[in-house]
C-alpha cells in the first residue's frame, strides 16, 4: 500500500459519506481521521500533523474575519423574519409591473438587493416563489420565464457582497496567496482582506444582473406574451399601486442598511465585524419598525437611529477619538441614539418572542458552518500528511496549456463538486490545495476568488441537483412541474457561463475596484 492508494480511499470514503446523508461535518472530520491511524500502521502518515489540528482549530475559531459571519448570518435572519422582503417586491413590482417583463425586473432586482442585505439564499428563493410566482403566473407569465427569473435572482447572494461565501473564501485565499508567493520567492505579499473581494466582486456581480435584465428585455420584445404588462388598479391584482412613502419605506431604508455595511467595509472605515455589527443592529432597528402598535415616540427613535449610525461613520473616517472636539461630541450624541434604539428594540422584539426563533436559526447555522471547517482542516492536515498537496501541485504545473489549462481544470473540479457538496467544504478542501501553486505562477487572488464564486453560483443553478432549483420546487405550485422548472434555467446557465467567459477573459472587472480603492 502506498500513499496513492490511501488518498484514493480517503476519496472514495468521503464521496460514499457524503451521499449516505451522514452530517457532512461529520464525514469531513471522521473519515480523514481513520485514514490517518490506517496509514500510520503502515508507517504511510506522520501522526504529528493530527498534533497540528487542536492549534489550526483555535486559529479558525479566533479569526476576526470569521468572527463576522455569525453577525451578517443574524442580519439576514432578522430581515427574513421580518415583512422587509414581502414590502421591497410588492413595491418593486408595482413600479415596474405595467411594461412587457416589468415583474421580471422586479424580482432580478428585489433579488440583487436581497443578495446585498440578507445573503440568504434559501429564504430569497422562498420568498420569491411565494410573492413574485403567482402575481407572474396569474399576469400570464410564461411559467419557464418565470420560474428561471426567480431561481438565477434568488441566488445572486452567493456573489453580491456581503456575502458568506466571499467572507469565508477571503481567509482561504489570503493564506494560499502567501503561500504561493512564498514558494516563488516572494517573502512579503499582501495579505487579501474581505473589502479585497467585496469590491473585487461589486462590477462583477451587477454585471450579472445586468445580464439577466437584459435577456428578459430581448424576450419581452421577442415574445411580448411571454410576459406581459400587469395591471395594478385590478381589484384581482395581488400588486397594487403603491404611494410615494411606502415607495420610500420599502426601498429607501434597505437600500441605506446596505450602503451602510458595505459603504463602510469598502471605505475602509470599518472592520468587517464592525460593518456587521452595525448591519444587524439596522435590520433590528427595521424590524421593530414593521411591528404594530409601536408608540410614536419609540418609532422616532428607531427612525433617529439610522442617520445617527452613519453619523457614527464619519465621525470615525475623521479619525474617531483623534477628531475634532464638535466631531466628538456628534458621535457620543450618536452612539448614544443608536445604542438606546438597539436596546428599545431588543427589549420590544424579545417581549413579542421573535428574536429567540432568529438567535436559534443564526446559533444552528453558525454551529452547522463551525463543524464543517473544523472538518475541512482536519481533511486538509490528512491530505498534506499523504502528500497530496505536492501531488496537485505537480498535476497542475504538468499540465499542458500552462496556467490558464490549470485553472480552467480547477474550475471544472468545483462545478462538480457544487453538485455534490456545499460551498463551504469545496471552499476548505479545494482552495488550500490548488491555491498556493495557481498564486506561485502569477494568478491574481482576487481574480481567483471571483471566478470561483461565480462558478459556485452556477453550481447552485445547475440541473439536476442544483439546490435554487430544490427550493423553488418546494414553494411551487403542483402545475409548475420539475421539468418546466430545470427547463426554465438553462438560458440564465448560459448567461451565467457568458459572465464568468468575460471576467475570466477581463480579469480588470474583478481587480480594478480594489486596486482603485486600496
Amino acid at each position: 500500500m502506498t500513499e496513492i492508494h490511501l488518498l484514493l480511499i480517503l476519496a472514495a470514503l468521503l464521496f460514499a459519506g457524503i451521499l449516505s446523508g451522514i452530517p457532512v461535518s461529520f464525514v469531513l472530520m471522521g473519515v480523514p481521521t481513520l485514514i490517518a491511524f490506517i496509514g500510520a500502521v503502515f508507517g504511510l502518515f506522520d501522526l504529528a500533523f493530527i498534533d497540528a489540528f487542536p492549534s489550526r482549530a483555535f486559529g479558525l475559531l479566533t479569526n476576526p474575519v470569521l468572527l463576522s459571519v455569525p453577525l451578517f448570518v443574524l442580519m439576514g435572519g432578522l430581515l427574513e423574519k421580518s415583512d422587509i422582503a414581502k414590502r421591497m417586491m410588492l413595491t418593486a413590482g408595482a413600479l415596474f409591473g405595467q411594461r412587457r417583463g416589468g415583474l421580471a425586473y422586479a424580482v432580478i432586482i428585489v433579488g440583487a438587493l436581497l443578495a446585498a442585505s440578507t445573503g440568504v439564499i434559501g429564504a430569497t428563493i422562498f420568498m420569491l416563489g411565494m410573492i413574485a410566482l403567482p402575481a407572474m403566473l396569474q399576469a400570464n407569465y410564461s411559467p419557464r420565464l418565470a420560474a428561471g427569473v426567480i431561481c438565477s435572482s434568488g441566488s445572486l447572494g452567493q456573489i453580491i457582497p456581503p456575502s458568506i461565501l466571499l467572507i469565508l473564501l477571503a481567509d482561504q485565499i489570503s493564506s494560499a496567496y502567501q503561500a504561493g508567493r512564498r514558494q516563488a520567492g516572494d517573502f512579503a505579499a499582501d495579505p487579501v482582506s474581505v473589502g479585497d473581494l467585496f469590491a473585487g466582486a461589486l462590477l462583477p456581480g451587477l454585471l450579472l444582473v445586468g445580464l439577466y435584465l437584459a435577456y428578459v428585455f430581448i424576450v419581452s420584445r421577442l415574445r411580448p406574451d411571454a410576459c406581459p404588462p400587469i395591471d395594478t388598479s385590478s381589484a384581482d391584482s395581488l400588486i397594487s399601486k403603491p404611494k410615494a412613502s411606502e415607495i420610500i419605506y420599502a426601498l429607501v431604508l434597505p437600500l441605506a442598511l446596505i450602503l451602510l455595511v458595505l459603504g463602510s467595509i469598502l471605505g475602509g472605515i470599518a472592520t468587517p465585524t464592525e460593518s456587521a455589527a452595525l448591519g444587524a443592529a439596522g435590520a433590528l432597528i427595521m424590524v421593530a419598525l414593521d411591528a404594530d402598535g409601536t408608540p410614536k415616540w419609540r418609532r422616532l427613535i428607531y427612525i433617529a437611529v439610522l442617520p445617527a449610525a452613519f453619523a457614527l461613520i464619519y465621525v470615525k473616517a475623521q479619525g474617531g477619538a483623534q477628531s475634532s472636539p464638535i466631531l466628538m461630541q456628534i458621535g457620543i450624541i450618536a452612539l448614544a441614539v443608536v445604542s438606546l434604539g438597539v436596546l428599545l428594540a431588543l427589549w420590544q422584539e424579545s417581549s413579542r418572542g421573535q428574536l429567540l426563533a432568529v438567535f436559534s436559526g443564526t446559533a444552528s447555522m453558525v454551529a452547522m458552518l463551525v463543524l464543517i471547517v473544523l472538518g475541512a482542516t482536519m481533511l486538509s492536515l490528512v491530505f498534506r500528511g499523504l502528500g497530496g498537496d505536492h501531488m496537485v501541485h505537480d498535476f497542475l504545473n504538468n499540465l499542458p496549456g500552462g496556467v490558464n489549462t490549470a485553472l480552467l481544470a480547477v474550475m471544472l473540479v468545483i462545478f462538480l463538486l457544487g453538485f455534490v457538496i456545499e460551498y463551504v467544504e469545496i471552499i476548505f478542501l479545494v482552495v488550500p490545495v490548488a491555491g498556493p501553486p495557481l498564486m506561485a505562477a502569477g494568478v491574481d487572488p482576487v481574480w481567483f476568488a471571483i471566478l470561483i464564486s461565480m462558478n459556485l453560483q452556477m453550481s447552485f443553478l445547475t440541473p439536476p441537483f442544483g439546490y435554487a432549483l430544490f427550493y423553488l420546487r418546494s414553494v411551487a405550485p403542483p402545475s409548475l412541474t420539475t421539468r418546466t422548472i430545470y427547463a426554465s434555467i438553462v438560458p440564465f446557465i448560459v448567461i451565467q457561463l457568458l459572465a464568468l467567459g468575460i471576467v475570466a477573459l477581463f480579469p480588470a472587472i474583478a481587480t480594478w475596484l480594489p486596486k482603485l480603492i486600496y
